[in-house]
């Protein structure tokens, strides 16, 4: 054990140099190779060490100290001690995962009491002021506000106070101060800007320097480097002055010399590099680095041998508010030891190493960096892997550097930090600072921060406060008293196995560091058990109580078997667990799941006959046989065990019982026999379970012959032999131990047999497998091979299938190479007369299915081709026969194969495909197989047209005309066509084909007959048939609609109005006369509707295309058609039906009034029998229709065009006020000349001013060309921008570009220059333009129109205005669709809302 921390001393401390405690960092932060084996420092230093990753050794106690504990409710944990899983597997997964996770406590937080105190009565007494800078080494020295320097022993007690307040009140505050490494001086400096250097062994005044920097500014830093005669400081004014001491004829003087000069951008920190002792002779420390950070960017510069800057960093974007910060410490990569210098304005940390190469030059590496979700207003090294960092919310955050992993978090707002926020605003000399350094300077807390020996001293207004690490004992025991119990352990296991963080205070070999901590986590398991026993409830369900161990007995399991402590677990634990029922069962089965993953393979005895009797009474059967199988034999009580195994039925357990514990492997195969044995030979079906046994017994033979044991693991090798011989000769026993008298020969092969023929031959295969050169085992193979033909060949209780299996073993054995079997061939002769027996139609598929296994297994040599097929196509078996053929190339014959076999017909397509496609087929193999096809084509196409037809289409297109004549039937010729002809079908036989019109015309003619709803449809898509015959098709068959299509097609308008016209009578005659007899699948009414639509579809498409004479040709016709039956339709009960003809006689009007003018309706409607002799009432409806209609349109037309109006007036006022808006110049120079627009010259000149913002004297464009030629004045275009584009010179392009309106420029001003003057002058002038649009005008009006990307408004509103009269040629009348009408377009869109705003 440690001493306790309040017996150390500073002193002590400060002279140890832990160099474990440099750690090798990450070696993906800086892309270095990996090696075999990482070194150690200590390897380096030629010091024998482990090779494990060292601990953290330093000693973290430098003072008196009292500890304040301030994580009781803040401890940054990560894991908590439940998540209500209450199932082992996942709870041990969660612990596992929580191993690498808790870190506990990092960090002790203490307060330097006696410190505190005397500053507080320092303050009170001698006026000695607030503290403001605090720095530590050997001894503590605080400053104050009033100019005293109070130097305290490790003891806490004050050994000097130097300076007086009549010093402080000349000098100001103490803003900085340094002690050097040896302790034996001390540099104060003051908020005016004057250093003193002290005598820290006698208190002694040895300088007062006032003429190193420049005065007026405080001093913000001053460090001693690890030369005692130099140091560096730090003004408010952003310098950096390098301070040489020296002593010359008794006289100690300092020589200034400035190292970075304010007006560069001002230095806000620095940090020299500092080498301990044993790193004094280390490569770079003779280059006496220098670290500085500006408000812009971090500086590395060396002050030997001459002054030299390293390396520059900028910071890149940041908050200009946040304080720049520095910090090295000397880390290990690989085999090195070099300074690391880390760094960080803002949320970002950046980590540089910094090494010498072998040049001699100074060479910095970046490493990835740390992103925070906080800003830092401190960050200080605590060891060589783990940085404390203090955000702006003070709060202090513990992070690990190679992982940078958050270990802790403390709040540290109690503190009440010193700021140094004064001094960077220099208010003691009157605040002569910039706004930045001052912005920056808010937050800055430099002087109050102050690291070593592993310690932290934070500043705050009344105390001194102290960080360090807690060693790993405190981490744990703080956990502990919070009975953070799970954690605790967690925290252990990582200091166990090294894993942990930030670890203080484990020492020596690797093994007695496991020794120790493995000691500490045996007494946490011991208070946690005790824990769970007291914490039990007393009263409430058993399932409380049950939930209550199931939470907290795995945990103590887990870390037992984690630590290997199984005696531990067995006796201690487990007798005072034992004195709880519920607890003693709840760790009798949680043992289950690490018995199953072998974690636990031995149980003491009590243990588990403990276990077997619980798992008895809870009938957790299953959960016996799991475990018995993976424990030791040794811990259990065989006799027991098999007796309840076979009681049980656990097989797997009594089978491993006998294997394990006695050698036995035959008696379980005889037990499980005699069990399933007499079911089979009495024919009876067997139960799940016994079908189960037998699958185990399958199994089991087949372990014991493989050697391996069952159900898990191997058999011993020198039992190997032993065992399959024995196995063997239980196979092939004549008759069991206990056998009947009438007990058949071979019991054992013939059961297994009989439960599983094909299963129990692969068993034998698998094992003959592995015969190679062992004479006994060939000879058994042979002998069970004759009992298998004597028990199964001849014997009814077999069926074919078994016969088959048998057969096809054999002659997949017979077929090897070095097979040494011999079987009688006339047993296969016999075998394939009894699967070819014609006689026997039951279960055929059976039969051919066990003979082609048998013939792919290498039976065909076996038997004679001839004699094969022959029973083959006697017994149907055309997949045998298809076997056959392909072994001899007769492949036209195996078409016939396919035909014949109903189960496989539609695969005859891609055969024949295959064939004649795949190459690697002789032509005379093909030949045949096509004539094998022509001459069953038309049974090929009763099985599948479609793939008849796509099969014609590739291989017999020349031989389509006779393959129609072979197909007599008219519905199969109907058939086949659609799949060749039609492409509805989807097909794609028409590329394929360049076929003769006749038998498109054919297949039109079959199509009316069979099919005529589909006939106007195949028209539209197909384009092959000749216009004259498919009319005379159509007609012919009175087929009205595809009739009308084809003659629009063809021109005669007339006559496919005609033809409709016809249809929709007849339905009128329908629906008038009543006539239901007539059978019509839809309804008379629905007909003419259908019929009335076609009539309108045609008359509108062909109206555009007609003169008012033909349309009205069309349309009256259709008019009086609708009217006429109305005058028949005067009784009451066919009112509905004229409502719904009234209805439709509407919608012809609504449909022609776009084509015929209203005067001619009217007037035919007067003229008409049925309205002209009746009253006004009856056509009242009709003409109020067609007005209402027509006020609409126009009401319409009125509306669109006054937006319109209103649109166009819109955007001419805009643009109107931007080309006549003022423009302002970006620049007051000419951005061609690069003179100002007021240079001295002879006459005046003219200032050309673009939208743009460039200006341009009037010459100078003139030079370049930049006039624009074109109708009206002359006009500019802006250099800049023309010369910008790509493409020519601006000259060229002036011109085009302004017309596309591609120009930046908008619009320009002239304005005119009188020598030396301003635009403000009253003599300037201003060229008004003509009232004509100029081209720059014209340029701006395009561009507004391009923002539409439509037709221009006023071709719209003239194409409105036009179609309001003459029936001439207009967008609403155009002479012929597709037109160059707007309206015709495919993109026209009327916009009518309000364009966007132009910027003004």
């Amino acid at each position: 054990m440690s001493e306790s921390p309040e017996t150390r001393s500073l002193v002590s401390a400060s002279s140890q140099l832990n160099l474990t405690d440099i750690d090798a960092i990450d070696d993906k932060e800086f892309d270095i190779p990996q090696v075999d084996t990482p070194p150690t420092l200590e390897s380096i230093l030629n010091e024998p060490e482990d090779e494990d990753e060292p601990f953290v050794l330093e000693d973290t106690s430098l003072l008196n100290i009292e500890s304040l504990d301030t994580h009781s409710c803040e401890t940054s944990s990560l894991a908590s001690s439940d998540s209500g899983d209450r199932t082992h597997m996942k709870r041990r997964k969660r612990l596992a995962e929580s191993n690498s996770t808790v870190h506990g406590s990092v960090l002790r937080h203490s307060i330097l009491k006696g410190i505190s105190a005397q500053i507080v009565s320092a303050a009170d007494k001698v006026d000695a002021g607030l503290p403001t800078a605090v720095t530590v080494s050997n001894v503590i020295a605080v400053g104050t506000s009033h100019g005293l320097a109070l130097v305290f022993d490790p003891n806490q007690a004050l050994r000097l106070c130097l300076g007086s307040t009549a010093v402080g009140a000349q000098y100001g505050a103490v803003s900085a101060l340094s002690i050097n490494n040896d302790c034996t001086r001390l540099l104060c400096g003051f908020a005016k800007g004057q250093i003193t250097m002290w005598d820290l062994a006698n208190g002694k005044l040895l300088r007062t320097i006032t003429d190193a920097h420049p005065p007026g500014t405080a001093i913000l830093h001053i460090k001693f480097t690890d030369d005692p005669t130099l140091a560096i400081c730090n003004d408010s004014g952003g310098s950096v002055f390098e301070l040489a001491f020296r002593r010359v004829m008794g006289m100690r003087t300092c020589e200034s010399r400035c190292l970075f000069s304010g007006s560069k951008g001002e230095v806000c920190c620095i940090e020299p590099l500092h080498a301990k002792k044993e790193l004094r002779d280390h490569p770079i420390a003779q280059y006496c680095l220098l670290a500085m950070a500006s408000l812009t960017k971090i500086l590395v510069i060396g002050l030997k041998p001459s002054l030299k800057v390293w390396m520059t960093f900028p910071y890149g974007k940041m908050d200009p508010a946040s304080v720049p910060l520095l910090a090295w410490h000397f880390v290990a990569v690989q085999k090195e030891i070099n300074p690391m210098l880390v760094f960080c304005r803002g949320d970002a940390v950046h980590f540089l190493l910094v090494k010498k190469e072998e040049s001699g030059a100074i060479h910095v590496s970046k490493s990835r960096q740390l992103h925070l979700h906080y800003d830092l207003i401190s960050l200080t090294w605590i060891n060589s892997r783990t940085l404390v960092l203090l955000d702006s919310a003070e709060k202090l955050h513990v992070i690990d550097r190679p992982s940078q992993e958050e270990l802790d978090n403390v709040d540290i707002a109690e503190v009440e930090l010193i700021y140094n926020s004064s001094h960077f605003k220099s208010l003691a000399t009157g605040g002569n600072v910039s706004q930045a350094l001052a912005l920056v300077g808010e937050k800055a807390c430099y002087q109050s921060v102050c690291s070593y020996g592993g310690q932290i001293v934070y500043l705050g207004t009344k105390s001194v406060h102290v960080m360090t690490l807690r060693n790993w004992r405190e981490r744990v025991d703080h956990l502990l008293k919070q009975e953070r119990f799970l954690e605790a352990l967690s925290l252990a296991w990582s200091f166990h196995e090294g894993t942990a963080r930030a670890v203080v205070g484990l020492f020596g070999d690797p093994n007695k560091r496991k020794g120790v901590v493995a000691d500490k986590m045996t007494e946490i398991l011991f208070q946690y058990a005790d824990r769970s026993l007291k914490k039990c409830p007393e009263q409430g369900k058993i399932q409380v109580m049950e939930q209550h161990f199931q939470d907290m007995v795995p945990v103590m399991v887990d870390y037992c078997l984690l630590l290997q402590r199984t005696d531990l677990l067995f006796n201690q634990i487990y007798s005072k667990l034992g004195e709880n029922s519920v607890a003693k069962g709840v760790f009798l089965e949680c043992l289950e799941p690490y018995i199953l993953s072998d974690r636990l393979t031995g149980l003491a005895p009590h243990v588990m006959k403990d276990l077997l009797v619980h798992f008895q009474d809870n009938g957790m059967m299953d959960s016996i046989e799991a475990c018995i199988v993976h424990l030791d034999i040794t811990s259990l009580d065989i006799q027991q065990v098999v007796q309840m195994c076979w009681e049980h039925h656990l097989h797997d357990a009594m089978i491993y019982v006998y294997n394990s514990g006695m050698n036995d492997y035959i008696n379980p195969m005889e037990k499980l026999l005699q069990v399933i044995s007499p079911l089979l030979r009495a024919g009876k079906s067997l139960s799940d379970e016994k079908v189960t046994m037998g699958n185990k017994l399958l199994v089991y033979i087949s372990c014991c012959l493989a050697g391996r044991a069952y159900p898990l693991g191997d058999i011993p090798e020198d039992l190997v032999p032993l065992v399959k011989n024995q196995v063997f000769e239980f196979l092939v026993r004549l008759h069991s131990v206990e056998a009947a008298p009438d007990e058949e020969v071979y019991p054992s092969i013939r059961t297994l047999l009989h439960f599983d023929t094909r299963e129990f031959l692969n068993v034998l295969a698998l094992t003959f497998e592995d015969f190679k050169n062992d004479k006994q085992a060939l000879e058994y193979q042979q002998r069970i091979v004759d009992i298998l033909l004597q028990v199964m060949v001849d014997n009814s209780d077999f069926t074919p299938s078994q016969v088959g299996c048998l057969f096809t073993f054999l002659a997949r054995q017979l077929s090897k190479p070095d097979n040494t079997l011999f079987v009688n061939r006339k047993l296969f002769d016999q075998v394939l007369e009894f699967l070819c027996s014609p006689d026997d139609d039951s279960r055929h598929t059976e039969r051919q299915q066990v003979l082609l296994e048998l013939l792919h297994a290498g039976g065909v040599v076996q038997f004679e081709e001839k004699r094969l097929i022959s029973l083959a196509e006697k017994a149907e078996f055309y997949q045998i026969c298809e076997f056959m053929y392909e072994k001899k190339h007769l492949y036209d014959k195996i078409i016939y194969c396919y035909l014949k076999d109903p189960l496989r017909k539609g695969e005859v397509f891609n055969y024949i495909h295959n064939i004649l496609s795949i190459p690697g087929y002789s032509p005379e193999e093909k030949q045949s197989v096509w004539d094998e096809a022509m001459e069953h084509l038309k049974e090929l196409v009763s099985i599948d047209p479609s793939k008849a037809a796509d099969l014609v289409a590739i291989h017999f297109a020349d031989e389509i005309h006779n393959i129609i004549d072979q197909l007599e039937e008219d519905y199969l010729l109907f058939q086949f066509l659609k799949c060749l002809l039609d492409p509805r079908e989807g097909s794609q036989n028409q590329r394929l084909l360049r076929l003769n019109p006749d038998l498109y015309e054919l297949y039109i003619e079959l199509l009316c007959r069979f099919s005529p709803a589909q006939v106007t449809e195949f028209l539209q898509t197909s384009e092959h048939y000749r216009m004259e015959e498919a009319v005379q098709i159509t007609r012919k068959h009175n087929l009205h609609e595809p009739l009308s299509y084809l003659l629009e097609k063809k021109g005669d308008v007339h006559g496919a109005f005609l033809v409709l016209l016809e249809t929709l009578k007849h339905n009128l005659s329908l629906l008038t006369d009543g006539n239901e007899a007539v059978s019509n699948e839809l309804d008379p009414m629905r007909s003419v509707e259908i019929s009335l639509e076609e009539t309108i579809a045609l008359c509108q498409r062909c109206s555009n295309c007609l003169n008012q004479q033909q349309r009205e040709a069309l349309w009256f016709p259709l008019l009086e058609a609708m009217m006429s039956p109305q005058k028949l339709l005067k009784t009451t009960a066919c009112q509905h039906t004229s409502e719904s003809l009234k209805q439709m006689t509407m919608q012809v009007l609504g449909s022609m009034t776009g084509f015929i003018a209203l005067p001619s309706i009217i007037q035919r409607i007067l003229q008409d029998p049925v309205y002209g002799r009746g009253k006004l009432s009856e056509i009242q409806g009709l003409i109020l229709g067609m007005l209402e209609t027509f006020s609409y349109e126009q009401t319409l037309l009125e509306t669109t065009t006054s937006l319109l109006n209103h649109d166009l007036h819109w955007s001419l006022s805009h643009l109107r006020a931007a080309v006549s808006k003022g423009l302002h110049p970006r620049l007051d120079h000419c951005s061609i000349c690069l003179q100002h627009y007021r240079r001295k010259l002879e006459a005046d000149d003219e200032i050309i001013i673009f939208s743009c913002g460039h200006l341009y004297h009037c010459q100078c464009l003139q030079s370049k060309e930049c006039g624009v030629q074109g109708e009206g004045p002359p006009g500019w275009s802006c250099y800049k921008c023309t010369s910008s584009s790509k493409g020519g010179w601006p000259g060229e392009r002036s011109v085009a570009e302004v017309r596309r309106g591609r120009t930046t420029s908008l619009a320009q001003i002239k304005v005119t220059s009188v020598h030396n003057t301003t635009f403000g002058d009253a003599r300037g002038r201003k060229l008004l333009s003509d009232l004509a649009l100029d081209p720059q005008q014209t340029q701006a009006f395009d561009q507004l129109r391009c923002i539409y990307r439509g037709p221009s408004r006023l071709a719209i509103l003239t194409e409105l205005s036009h179609s309001r009269g003459s029936e001439k040629p207009s967008l609403l009348n155009p002479t012929q669709p597709g037109s160059g009408s707007i309206f015709h377009s495919e993109n026209f869109q009327l916009k009518l809302s309000p364009p966007p705003l132009m910027e003004e």
